[in-house]
């Protein structure tokens, strides 16, 4: 038996005007998703996270079966996993995202004197700045305000990772893309150790307004990437195994350092970043069966890209999705068949801290049971009236016998 959970990270959405009234997943053309919710069981998940700050990996955590008050800390942690640094439980780690600040009524290259008041949060991804860029500016962050007990890990595109050896966990801080378009002095770190943080934020925006990165950045007409924001901060806990509770043999399949990282604490193998190329979805659905040619289990997590993400453009998200069932719910399900006997868990969440995911579970082969209009959305799993199911007990499900 073979098994894999596919998790569609923040595919999810509410009704858009722009849409006809329809969520992104009601509008697309998603006829994998649909076969799969009518040949299983289709209904909603319960994301047990309320109260768990920073939680883009609660929903991750969640499925795998763990308890994410108890397991998941933040993302910081999971993601110096994923990136193999080295921390203890004594470590805090904070992600480290690169943003664009700009002062009020001004423009994103305009100089700011301090960050607090009039200072405006423009862009939480640092203006999709890439990795080479990004890491250029990390590198000079760690060079000049780094130390023994402070250092800077570049990661990929806007994330990364700062770890405080020895460091104050309960500064109280806040999510750059919950204050897009907002005056970021309210959101600026406070409690125990934030004046420290502040500090080394202030230090950032002096380094990389004047850095060669940013300079060539706004010759090109794009946005400076001019300061870091340091949240998702969390101690390092030891995960039980899943695969040794199990008894499977694993992997997990990301690109997202957070999901990497969860699966890495969960005991699963991790596909080597180099393998994933462009980190297409057919590309995801190769490497996937691939391994499950050699293992019993894969955690694949895929989502749309920053871009799409962040736009505010409703019909990119429905193209997206239907990118993702063409190419990766497709091939992913006909190489399966090839594979033998199969149970799937395919998940979708809206990419927030706790809330309801929908989810469609089964086994390869299944018959099609009166519910021949069943779709893969929203609405379709809220209209089966079957009471929402606790995501972190959902595992026990798929793995056991008979």
């Amino acid at each position: 038996m073979k098994y894999v959970i596919l998790h569609a990270g923040g595919m999810a959405h509410q009704s858009s005007q722009e849409l006809g009234g329809r969520t992104p997943l009601q509008a697309a053309e998603t006829p994998h998703l649909d076969r799969l919710s009518r040949e299983g069981e289709l209904g909603r998940l319960i994301i047990p996270g309320e109260g768990i700050p920073h939680g883009s990996g609660v929903s991750g955590a969640a499925i795998l079966g763990y308890d994410p008050k108890k397991y998941y800390q933040g993302p910081g942690p999971v993601e110096a996993a994923s990136l193999g640094v080295s921390v203890t439980e004594h470590d805090v780690v904070y992600r480290c995202t690169m943003v664009s600040l700009k002062p009020e009524g001004g423009q994103p290259g305009d100089a700011i004197k301090k960050l607090g008041r009039h200072v405006v949060m423009d862009d939480a991804t640092g203006g999709l700045i890439d990795t080479q860029d990004a890491r250029e500016l990390i590198e000079a962050l760690n060079e000049q305000v780094g130390s023994e007990t402070i250092q800077f890990y570049p990661g990929t595109g806007h994330r990364h990772l700062m770890v405080w050896v020895n460091g104050k966990p309960r500064a109280i801080c806040v999510d750059p893309h919950s204050i897009i378009g907002q005056p970021i002095a309210d959101a600026l770190p406070k409690g125990d150790g934030a004046d420290i943080l502040r500090t080394l934020m202030d230090a950032a925006y002096v380094i990389f307004r004047g850095h060669p990165v940013n300079d060539e950045r706004v010759a090109a007409g794009k946005k400076p990437t001019n300061c870091v924001w340091l949240w998702g901060e969390g101690r390092a806990v030891e995960w039980p195994s899943l695969t040794e509770h199990y008894a499977v043999k694993g992997a997990v399949v990301a690109t997202s350092d957070v999901h990497r990282g969860i699966g890495i604490c969960a005991g699963l193998d991790a596909v080597d970043p180099d393998r994933f190329g462009d980190g297409g979805f057919r590309e995801k659905a190769s490497i996937a069966l691939e391994e499950l040619s050699k293992k019993d289990f894969v955690y694949l997590h895929a989502g749309l890209t920053d871009e799409v993400v962040q736009s505010v453009e409703m019909h990119a998200k429905v193209q997206g999705i239907e990118e993702f069932d063409r190419d990766l719910v497709g091939p992913l399900i006909e190489g399966l068949q090839k594979l033998g006997p199969y149970r799937y868990l395919v998940v979708c969440d809206h990419g927030k801290s706790a809330g309801f995911a929908i989810y469609a579970y089964g086994e390869g082969g299944g018959q099609v049971s009166g519910q021949a209009n069943r779709r893969f959305t929203e609405d379709d799993a809220q209209a089966t009236q079957a009471p929402p199911r606790d995501a972190t007990k959902f595992v026990h499900r798929l793995f056991a016998n008979g």
